[in-house]
């Protein structure tokens, strides 16, 4: 994540915002509100809005190869979903990433204009300029996806332009929740759950997928100014911000790094037994998705905890063994049981995050 120079720091050299061009457009549009045209959706057709999954499916096949391999064990409507999904999430980090402004008073604008296009979808209205948007208009309503996931995702948004150091894992916490949780518990909501413990759960895998987003992008995210590891963490283990942002690879980042690192597996480990909850169908891509991800872990480790000069991915031929290894454990091996939602509660398992989930939308 970026965070703009309060003093209008030239945004010339980042990617524009994606946009599909006019021709991509359908021809019927109904109604004008403030200069913006809206799509008239009970007349898009069938085609129109496998051309908004099709775009979809581009971005993410290109965005994120990892998720994308995931989806592709997905039944093909849950499978469409989740790309209409990380489309509008991938959109929602870009506006801060890579967008063409030069002040943090302009990116809020853009932020703020954002959360009211996110409303207007769930009232049933699509801008023609974000003909994108039609497949994710339809992945809400079809799956009833509530407004707040989102919403928390957009004030995740927020705290990349307010905030570039964390002072503990509490707040640090809050922000995995608001970037990375959200995305599971909307994608819950496509995939099916037997029990309501399947939201705690993935927020749980929300968490260590994002902190293991965190440990991968140390070094990128120091060449911005930005550092998301816990500041008392850091001062813990005797390792300076000066050392962190001149890439310094001593035994203390060593050490600082293993103590990351079991956390965020701490967090898979905790997660993985609330994929019993959802539908049979989605079962091995959540946990191919998980344990991929977990393996950028292994990655660095094999760097040898150098994340400012190495990027840690997994090879296609280690996502073919995972899914082959992950297949084989869920067929012969037994798997843990679930808390209910309610022994999640009463029992303490996971540390809370202070938000409310509610119901609010379709």
């Amino acid at each position: 994540m970026v965070n703009p120079s309060e003093t209008g720091e030239s945004w010339s050299n980042k990617l524009p915002l994606t946009r599909v061009v006019s021709s991509d457009l359908p021809d019927k549009i109904t109604e004008e509100t403030s200069n913006t045209l809206y799509l008239d959706l009970d007349s898009v057709d069938t085609t129109t809005l496998d051309k908004a999954y099709e775009y979809c499916r581009q971005i993410i096949k290109h965005g994120s190869k990892g998720f994308y391999f995931s989806t592709l064990f997905l039944p093909l409507e849950q499978r469409r979903a989740m790309w209409a999904i990380y489309n509008f999430c991938r959109y929602t980090d870009d506006m801060v990433d890579r967008a063409q402004v030069n002040t943090r008073a302009e990116l809020d604008a853009h932020l703020s204009a954002w959360e009211t296009e996110l409303r207007h979808s769930f009232e049933g209205k699509v801008y023609t300029n974000r003909f994108q948007m039609l497949a994710w208009q339809h992945t809400a309503h079809t799956f009833k996806i509530p407004l707040t996931p989102p919403l928390e995702l957009i004030k995740g948004m927020r705290m990349d332009l307010t905030k570039s150091r964390y002072a503990n894992y509490e707040a640090l916490r809050l922000y995995c929740y608001r970037v990375a949780s959200t995305v599971g518990l909307m994608a819950a909501e496509v995939i099916g759950y037997s029990d309501p413990g399947a939201l705690d759960y993935a927020t749980e895998l929300g968490i260590g997928m994002q902190l293991t987003n965190i440990l991968r992008d140390i070094g990128e995210d120091a060449k911005i100014g930005r550092i998301y590891l816990p500041q008392d963490e850091m001062a813990d283990f005797g390792y300076t911000e000066e050392e962190l942002l001149g890439g310094v690879i001593n035994e203390r980042f060593i050490k600082l790094m293993q103590f990351q690192i079991a956390r965020s597996r701490s967090c898979y480990k905790r997660a993985l037994p609330g994929i019993e909850f959802l539908h049979k169908d989605s079962r091995l891509a959540i946990t191919v998705a998980a344990e991929q991800y977990s393996r950028i872990l292994d990655a660095i480790e094999r760097n040898q905890y150098d994340v400012f000069n190495q990027r840690a991915y997994v090879t296609l031929t280690g996502k073919l063994k995972c899914v082959a290894q992950v297949w084989t454990r869920r067929q012969f091996q037994s798997r843990p049981i679930p808390l209910s939602h309610t022994e999640i509660q009463s029992q303490g398992e996971f540390a809370p995050i202070l938000f409310t989930y509610d119901n609010e939308g379709f």
